[in-house]
C-alpha cells in the first residue's frame, strides 16, 4: 500500500483555481472533504508560481483546508516565500507538512532545505538538476548524491525526504522513461529509509485522453514493484486509488509477472487483462509506443 497524494486542489483547476483567486472557501473545502472521504492520505495544495500575493494566498489556503480535514498537506509552489508563509500557519494534526518540491540545484537546496529543519517538516527532493531533467538513471543518481550530501550537512534525516525521479511521458520519451523506472528500483538501496513520490500522470501526457487512465494505472503498479511509497495523482479516480491501496491485487500480480520477465500467455485472459499486459510491455520498453498499442 502506498500513500495517495491528491493533486486536485490546484490553481490550474477551473473549480478550485477560481475559488483560490476569489478567496471563496466553499469549493475548496468541499473538495478537501470529498478527497478525504475517498481515501486520500495527503492533499497537494498547488498555487502555481504565485508571484503576486503568493504568501497571502498560501496562508489562506492552508487555513481553509485545515478547517475541514486533518490530512497532512503538500505545499506546492516555486515561490519560496509562499512556502514559508504556509509553513508558518500549518498545524501538524496527522503529520508534518511537505514542501513540494526542492530541486537538486545548489541554489534551490541552499535556499529551501533549511526550512525543513526550521519548521520540522518533510520535503520532496526533485531530481531536477542544473542541466534540467536527467536523461537516465545514472544522472538521477548523481543528483540524488548531491541532495543527500546537502541533507547530511543540514542534519536532515533521509526519512524526511520524498525523492521524486521526475516521470516523463511515454509517448515522447519512452527510452528516457526507462531511466526513471530503473532509478526507482535502485532508490531503496541508494537512499535507505527515504520516502518517494512522483507526479504520476506525467507518464500519460501527450497520449489520447481515452488511453491515459490505463497508462497511469499500469505505471503506478510498475512503480509499486520498484518500491515507491507514494504518488501524486487524481484523488477522484477510484480505480487508481484502489490500486494505490492494494485493492486490485489480481492486476498487480499480472503486471508483476511481466515486470519480472515472464512471457505471459495472453490467450486465456480477458480484454482488460490483455490490455494490462500490453501496456506493461510498452512502459518497460519491450514494445514501441504508438497511440494504437492496445490494438496491435
Amino acid at each position: 500500500m502506498i500513500k495517495v497524494v491528491a493533486e486536485n486542489i490546484n490553481i490550474m483547476s477551473k473549480y478550485t483555481g477560481t475559488a483560490m483567486r476569489e478567496k471563496d472557501p466553499k469549493p475548496i473545502q468541499e473538495w478537501a472533504e470529498k478527497l478525504t472521504e475517498r481515501g486520500a492520505d495527503l492533499l497537494d495544495l498547488n498555487v502555481g508560481p504565485a508571484r503576486k500575493g503568493g504568501q497571502e494566498m498560501m496562508q489562506w489556503l492552508v487555513k481553509v483546508v485545515q478547517e475541514v480535514t486533518d490530512l497532512p498537506l503538500f505545499l506546492d509552489t516555486t515561490n519560496n516565500d509562499a512556502i514559508e508563509a504556509g509553513l508558518q500557519v500549518y498545524v501538524p494534526k496527522k503529520g508534518p507538512a511537505v514542501i513540494n518540491s526542492i530541486m537538486a540545484k545548489p541554489d534551490r537546496m541552499d535556499l529551501q532545505m533549511p526550512l525543513v529543519q526550521k519548521y520540522n517538516c518533510n520535503m520532496v527532493g526533485l531530481m531536477w538538476g542544473p542541466d534540467g531533467i536527467p536523461r537516465d538513471e545514472n544522472e538521477r543518481s548523481v543528483l540524488l548524491d548531491s541532495m543527500m550530501t546537502k541533507a547530511a550537512e543540514l542534519d536532515i534525516d533521509l526519512t524526511r525526504i520524498w525523492f521524486d525521479p521526475i516521470v516523463v511521458p511515454v509517448s515522447s520519451q519512452q527510452q528516457e522513461l526507462q531511466g526513471c523506472t530503473t532509478f526507482m528500483q535502485w532508490l531503496p538501496e541508494l537512499a535507505p529509509g527515504s520516502q518517494s513520490t512522483c507526479g504520476l500522470s506525467n507518464v500519460s501526457n501527450g497520449s489520447p485522453d481515452e488511453l491515459r487512465d490505463i497508462l497511469n494505472q499500469v505505471y503506478l503498479i510498475v512503480l509499486k514493484k520498484c518500491g515507491i511509497t507514494s504518488a501524486i495523482l487524481d484523488g477522484f479516480d477510484e480505480e487508481i486509488v484502489r490500486i494505490a491501496h492494494d485493492q486490485a491485487m489480481d492486476l498487480e500480480d499480472l503486471v508483476g509477472r511481466v515486470f519480472d520477465g515472464e512471457e505471459v500467455d495472453t490467450s486465456g485472459l480477458d480484454k482488460r487483462q490483455v490490455d494490462y499486459v500490453k501496456t506493461t510491455r510498452l512502459l518497460l520498453g519491450q514494445s514501441l509506443y504508438s497511440h494504437s498499442w492496445l490494438e496491435l
